[in-house]
């Protein structure tokens, strides 16, 4: 009976000891694991295709320009107040630890007034702006390429991307773009115009005697800031610059004609509106003493107040030969990764 109750005893003392090692042994998995997961940042050997993805986004603008119009002739002036919304859409291909290509396509439009950005008080630049009292409004249409480059590297799979990076980027663009302004109440002669306040394509009435293209090309650039909203969502926001080819934005860049050059009464008074003007105080109603009273032997304004080599002030804009006009571009963009879903991490 002794011989019994002994060797049920050793049973029960070596199921313990054996349930207890299982356990310990269980637990000490359990935190390696545990440990495995919490430093987990996916394959960090090289940059092998499960870390190449694509991804599609969509994007809220916001259009700025700086031109003939701006408030100032300083760079940069703009009129926070002509601030345009726009909308894009864009595909993205990342192919680096650092570097991604973004294809876009955004639509927005600019504006500008003399009458509303310029300040009648400021003798020596807004006083004429004010009387030169030209204005525009443009739709543009932008395709481009820019590539990305991140302030911090990402070695890992999409799962496990960096929470947020600065980037830089750069690139090329093509865009449309076509300037109108609006029809006065009257031609130069006082005679009514039907179409008074609609808004008309400046382009073909070659308000400065020249053509121009409505397809140009630009360079954009800027910087911006990405952050992971979970495993296949970002978000961005970025600001940049288009740098373009072309003076004409505004449909302003050089000299007044002689009005008796141009194709239609339409064209001339969408060329010379400073008879539209009123006097506001001393220095405006100096400045549209001095200017155009008829077709022949007339006189105009300059928007920037200086006087060319004749001693004319017939300056219609910066009739400088390397000015280009700027569109400022901010954005909002949401992206999704393609193709990319969540996935348990598995160990070994």
């Amino acid at each position: 009976m002794r011989k019994l109750a002994f060797f049920v005893l050793a049973a029960l003392f070596m199921t313990l000891i054996t349930d207890e090692a299982e356990a310990q042994m269980n637990r000490r998995n359990i935190k390696k694991n545990n440990k495995r997961i919490a430093s987990y940042r996916g394959k960090k050997s090289n940059f092998g295709k499960d870390k190449v993805y694509n991804a599609v986004g969509v994007s809220l603008n916001a259009f700025n320009y700086f031109g003939d119009l701006s408030p100032s002739p300083k760079r940069i002036s703009t009129d926070i107040g002509f601030t345009r919304p726009a909308i894009g859409a864009s595909f993205t291909h990342r192919f680096g630890p650092r570097y991604q290509l973004t294809g876009s396509f955004m639509y927005g439009g600019i504006r500008g007034a003399d009458s509303e950005s310029a300040d009648p008080g400021d003798v020596e630049n807004g006083a004429f702006r004010y009387v030169r009292n030209l204005s525009f409004r443009n739709r543009i249409k932008e395709l481009s390429v820019v590539a990305q480059v991140d302030l911090f590297e990402n070695m890992a799979t999409y799962i496990s991307r960096v929470q947020w990076t600065p980037y830089v980027y750069a690139g090329v663009a093509v865009f449309h773009h076509n300037p109108q302004a609006q029809v006065p109440a009257t031609d130069l002669l006082g005679n009514p115009f039907s179409d008074a306040g609609q808004w008309v394509n400046l382009q073909p009435l070659k308000t400065e005697g020249k053509s121009y293209s409505l397809i140009q090309p630009a360079i954009p650039f800027g910087l911006g800031a990405r952050f992971r909203l979970n495993e296949v969502m970002d978000i961005a926001a970025e600001f940049g610059f288009r740098y373009t080819f072309t003076d004409y934005l505004d449909d302003v860049s050089g000299y007044y004609v002689d009005l008796n050059t141009l194709s239609s009464e339409k064209a001339k008074a969408l060329s010379y509106r400073s008879n539209e003007v009123q006097p506001v105080n001393a220095r405006v109603q100096e400045i549209l003493a001095n200017t155009y009273n008829g077709y022949t032997g007339f006189t105009t304004v300059s928007g920037y107040g200086h006087i060319n080599s004749t001693g004319e002030r017939n300056l219609r804009g910066s009739a400088k030969k390397n000015d280009r006009d700027i569109y400022m571009v901010t954005s909002v963009r949401l992206t999704y990764i393609l193709g990319k879903t969540f996935h348990k991490a598995k160990f070994r």
